[in-house]
């Protein structure tokens, strides 16, 4: 987060106004935070959601809480992320690339959001999208393989019935089918000089039954089909 955090007399963080985000329209996106210190004020069972992913996604995680889970604090021991047993100050919102509030306090979240976004950086704060720039969706992993479910802040009760629909209908095997699916891109960008034949193959892969070989489980059957789909296309430096 950019430096320059505003203090208030008294030494604590100052709000200012916001206007109500009901028009807001937030923009879905994907975001690295390998290697990057992403902070998460609170350490009840929310934080610790909030926590994992992010260390999951290979982030440089600092809590700061007076308390917490006995999982943080164990996560803490392992060395999976730096914890500082104490309210928040002004001075541990500096170079943080993200913020996440989620202490019992609502005055306090609003608050240092407020200082956040007046320097310019990304904030969520638990269960209070006006407060929020950006948002966490509900999502569903297979492997490299993500869905992102969002309701705006409108209704995570919502999100998560979704992602629950998801979970039961987009199994594992999708995991494969898409390592399937990365073979076959990287030997036709190789292969195949016209980028339209290559969009081309990509979509009667997605439309074969190549997913259902996958779901078999059976690798020769895989690698035959995807050799099938590049010798239907034209070869890199072919004539015409």
């Amino acid at each position: 987060m950019p430096t320059g955090a505003r203090e208030s007399a008294s030494g604590g963080f100052r709000a200012g106004l916001r206007v109500s985000g009901d028009m807001r329209k937030f923009y879905p996106m994907m975001v690295d935070v390998a290697g990057k210190r992403c902070l998460v004020v609170g350490g009840g069972r929310v934080a610790e959601r909030k926590v994992l992913s992010l260390v999951e996604c290979g982030a440089e995680v600092e809590v700061v809480s007076p308390s917490t889970t006995a999982r943080l604090a164990a996560l803490a021991s392992a060395g999976r992320l730096r914890l500082r047993r104490r309210p928040v100050r002004p001075t541990d919102l500096r170079g943080a690339f993200l913020v996440v509030m989620a202490t019992d306090d609502a005055q306090v979240n609003r608050e240092v959001a407020e200082t956040v976004r007046s320097a310019g950086g990304l904030v969520n704060v638990a269960d209070d999208p006006d407060a929020c720039t950006f948002l966490v969706p509900s999502v569903v992993r297979r492997g490299d393989l993500t869905i992102a479910i969002s309701t705006g802040g409108g209704s995570p009760a919502l999100a998560k019935k979704l992602r629950q629909r998801l979970e039961q209908t987009i199994g594992p095997e999708y995991e494969a089918f898409l390592g399937a699916l990365r073979t076959l891109r990287e030997r036709a960008r190789r292969a195949v000089a016209d980028p339209e034949e290559r969009q081309a193959i990509y979509r009667r892969a997605v439309d074969s039954d190549l997913f259902e070989q996958v779901a078999r489980g059976d690798p020769v059957a895989v690698a035959a089909r995807i050799e099938d789909l590049l010798q239907a296309a034209p070869r890199a430096g072919a004539g015409t």
